[in-house]
């Protein structure tokens, strides 16, 4: 079906003074849906995510991801000239954000209060680690660190050891926030014609996906207990090991399951009323023999028989994917969920944005910018000058 709606953000201008991954990840957002973003970096080497590693065909893995379809303007702000480009540019700007270290962007007066009163259409955006004020206001805050704070490492792991996140979830928690919060003010204004600002923070921002575990602890008084891939009050609910290698997760989630797996998956038909097993409280109470029947039965089955007779069953399962297995995700192949992005480096595979829009034109999946790959064209734009562009570059204040 051809599409009849154009993208949602289409015609919006966001400017972003942006590094690592919250700022970059939430304006990638935006642009997907079709506004554009105009990515400020500094000119000796950019935003630094540029350089965390080479994994993507040269070029750092967490820029691929959080950057495609922007516009990079290498500008150096803390010289007067290169603020008063970027000023140029918020004239007719909708969006700005920033997360520049705590108290850089007030000092440069881009401030989210700051920009608002001088622009009063203008969305600002803070991202921050932990939020204006406070005793922590002006402590480092990279994604580990607040996972740490906000307690995300004492609930992931094992009994005996925390771990953090294999993803960096509290920047992948602000951006999404930011996200959120840009989408939301913009609809005020729609409403009353005025911008304004938005602030996110961080470790409040993982703080609220802390729900359970948070609530659990306050209103419960213990904390939950590090169970590993085993969930702490159901069993069996863990990753078993299959013969091929493989491990396949399984979930029971009332006893009428049970009952099911031990006669149809197991084929233990006296487990389903055994009382040691009948109940979740009592296979809770003894994990260990629960776990050690569901292992000895698909530990002689391979991956695929095992799923078979789990989902013939009605047991809920899921293969233990490596990300390499995720990349070639049936599911994702399917649903024809990847795209190529145009880069630096060459055409680069990427997914598709979660967020559809049936009836609409697709996500806008525009290429990844080399630095400064548009400085010229911005500043031309702005009304300037080739020799003025030159001086600039000469000074240093552009690239």
């Amino acid at each position: 079906m051809a599409a009849t709606e154009p993208l949602p953000l289409a015609g919006l201008t966001v400017v972003a003074v942006e590094q690592a991954v919250s700022a970059p990840f939430a304006t990638r957002q935006l642009a997907d849906l079709g506004a554009r973003v105009i990515k400020v970096e500094r000119p000796d080497g950019g935003d630094f995510a540029r350089a965390y590693d080479t994994a993507a065909r040269g070029l750092a893995s967490h820029f691929v991801w959080a950057n495609r379809g922007k516009e990079s303007l290498a500008l150096d702000l803390k010289d007067p000239r290169g603020l008063e480009v970027l000023h140029a540019l918020l004239e007719g700007a909708d969006v700005f954000v920033q997360n520049l270290a705590q108290g850089a962007a007030a000092r440069l007066g881009l401030d989210a209060a700051a920009l608002c009163a001088r622009y009063p259409r203008l969305v600002a955006v803070d991202i921050s680690g932990y939020g204006e004020g406070g005793p922590y206001a002006h402590k480092r805050a990279y994604d580990m660190l607040v996972q740490c704070e906000a307690g995300l490492v004492s609930v992931t792991g094992t009994p005996e050891r925390p771990v953090k996140a294999g993803i960096p979830a509290a920047d992948i928690a602000a951006a999404m926030y930011a996200f959120s919060g840009v989408l939301a003010a913009l609809l005020r204004r729609g409403t009353t014609g005025r911008g304004g600002p938005v602030e996110i923070s961080m470790l409040e921002s993982l703080a609220e996906w802390m729900g359970h575990p948070l609530h659990h602890t306050m209103h419960g008084g213990e904390q939950p207990v590090r169970t590993g891939l085993a969930h702490a009050v159901i069993a069996p609910y863990d990753a078993y090991a299959t013969a091929d290698g493989d491990r396949v997760l399984l979930s029971v989630q009332n006893d009428r399951e049970w009952r099911r797996l031990a006669r149809e998956v197991l084929e233990r038909p006296e487990l389903a009323e055994d009382p040691s097993y009948a109940t979740n409280a009592a296979r809770t109470r003894g994990r260990e023999s629960t776990d050690a029947v569901v292992a000895g039965v698909l530990g002689k089955l391979s991956a695929d028989e095992a799923v078979e007779r789990l989902e013939a069953a009605g047991i809920a399962c899921a293969r233990l994917n490596s990300v390499a297995q995720l990349a070639g995700h049936p599911q994702l192949a399917a649903r024809d969920r990847w795209r190529e992005v145009d880069s630096p480096a060459g055409p680069l595979r990427a997914l598709l944005p979660p967020i559809g829009l049936p009836g609409g034109a697709e996500a806008r999946m525009g290429a990844v910018p080399a630095l400064g790959e548009h400085t010229d064209a911005l500043l031309r734009a702005l009304g300037m000058t080739d020799a003025r562009i030159a001086e600039l570059r000469g000074n240093g204040v552009v690239a």
